[in-house]
């Protein structure tokens, strides 16, 4: 079975998308017509793509680069919240600053980008939200205390906003799209760790998460307050099917 996506006149917002998983969104929603634009501190290495250097951690400045997206299109009808740090340090080393951090860009963030454009979902009555969660949340990882934990934090922030918005017609979902392969995990997740995954769950591209993306964007994606997970990428699963 195949699926088409149409995003025609339509513009997601996407934060975090200058690599990984939000570029390869990114690529894709303006394949199907509709405009991305991207959030971040990193420019985009496609010069095409729309962007705006925000720090999501900013609320100001996340307010203002919201603005600008209305000026110019009008209108924001999805919202894909991928904006994060994953810090590497036991918990009894943890700086406070870096704890801090993390939470700030993970967390806070999340709740300053959803605060500026979940208001305009609501005033159309209809709209998506997705945001990012990970297999650490309930887990944990050795050295990875503030990222899981800001993870587990964005379950229920976003299961809390899903209640509160549902009557108007928005709707907001969380991904766990498993250990991917991007510029961040690699950086994170060198030597020892890298293989452990590899040997264990498997390894995925950010195109294998595109797909669940765009379906929860699109007007097929009926529920709201779910989780979508994808905790082992296919290349470990193609031993059952061969």
């Amino acid at each position: 079975m195949k699926v088409n996506f149409d995003g025609t006149g339509e513009v997601v917002v996407i934060t975090g998308g200058a690599q990984g998983i939000g570029a390869a969104l990114a690529t894709a929603v303006d394949a199907c017509g509709g405009t991305a634009v991207i959030f971040d501190v990193v420019k985009p290495a496609d010069a095409a793509v729309e962007y705006v250097e925000v720090d999501v951690a900013d609320r100001s400045a996340v307010e203002s680069a919201v603005a600008s997206v209305l000026t110019r299109h009008g209108r924001i009808d999805g919202l894909v919240a991928g904006a994060a740090v994953q810090p590497r340090s036991q918990v009894l080393d943890t700086d406070p600053a870096e704890w801090a951090r993390a939470l700030q860009v993970n967390l806070d963030g999340v709740v300053w980008v959803c605060q500026a454009v979940v208001p305009h979902l609501v005033a159309q009555r209809s709209g998506s939200v997705v945001v990012f969660t990970s297999g650490m949340a309930a887990s944990g990882y050795p050295g990875a205390s503030a990222y899981a934990a800001s993870k587990a934090a964005l379950i229920a922030f976003a299961k809390s906003l899903a209640a509160e918005v549902a009557e108007h017609r928005v709707r907001v979902n969380v991904v766990s799209p498993g250990v991917i392969d991007t510029e961040q995990f690699r950086g994170a997740n060198a030597g020892a760790d890298r293989d452990h995954w590899r040997d264990t769950i498997g390894i995925g591209d950010p195109e294998d998460v595109v797909g669940p993306l765009l379906f929860l964007l699109s007007d097929a994606a009926a529920m709201t307050g779910s989780m979508l997970t994808r905790e082992r990428a296919f290349a470990k699963l193609t031993s059952f099917v061969e």
